[in-house]
């Protein structure tokens, strides 16, 4: 992460003010809502998911083992031979592998109108030394009813679940891949509530529209 070492700190916050963050857990809707306010907001949205694909050419071995770890192991081995803690333990993001390569991308963009981070990876113990205010990151917990029903829906398709799991048994992969996010929200809500930062807790009782609306309100967007 050579370019984090070139500023100071406040240089950082000042440079990334323009920055709103959606993280939390899977299944939480996290990119439907930034695609809503892409749509009804001027900002550009920061897809963690297809950014991940270029941390792989930017990885090391001394400062990403966890993600070398993984990118070595075969897809049917990810989620077998396992538990879900050990699977937990395991994720780069736990350990704050990617996010140095989150802040160097933001650097890069321009500064003329708000970007939003749709990214599962983020931490709030990671994020919360780059906040100008509070609510510039929300974290979205689903509950665990809606989290199954999402992800049930997501990966009812083969072709999809073959991508995450390989030829693995997949009803196995999908009982540990949930374990593994109730895991993953847990470690977030006890971040949140350590660093004061706001978690929006998601069942399904509020639509698109009223969710977008209360993010827009928090990450002070200004309608075009």
């Amino acid at each position: 992460m050579t370019i984090l070492n070139q500023h100071d700190s406040a240089d950082f916050i000042r440079r990334l003010a323009h920055v709103r963050w959606i993280a939390g857990g899977t299944g939480a809707g996290k990119s439907t809502l930034s695609r809503a306010l892409a749509e009804r907001y001027d900002v550009f949205v920061y897809d963690g998911d297809l950014a991940e694909h270029r941390y792989i050419q930017r990885r090391t071995p001394q400062r990403q083992p966890y993600l070398c770890a993984l990118l070595q192991t075969p897809l049917e081995h990810r989620w077998t031979g396992r538990t879900p803690e050990e699977i937990f333990q395991a994720m780069p993001s736990l350990h704050g592998e990617t996010f140095g390569f989150v802040i160097e991308d933001l650097l890069t963009l321009p500064i003329d109108r708000p970007v939003l981070v749709d990214d599962f990876r983020t931490l709030p113990a990671h994020v919360a030394p780059w906040l100008t205010w509070r609510e510039q990151a929300v974290f979205l917990l689903p509950t665990p009813e809606f989290r199954r029903h999402t992800l049930g829906t997501r990966f009812a398709d083969p072709a999809r679940a073959r991508a995450n799991w390989g030829n693995s048994d997949h009803a196995e992969a999908m009982v540990k891949r949930l374990a593994r996010d109730e895991l993953w929200d847990e470690e977030v809500r006890r971040q949140a509530l350590k660093q004061d930062l706001p978690v929006l807790d998601v069942d399904g009782s509020q639509d698109v529209a009223e969710l977008a609306g209360e993010l827009a309100a928090m990450f002070l967007l200004a309608e075009n």
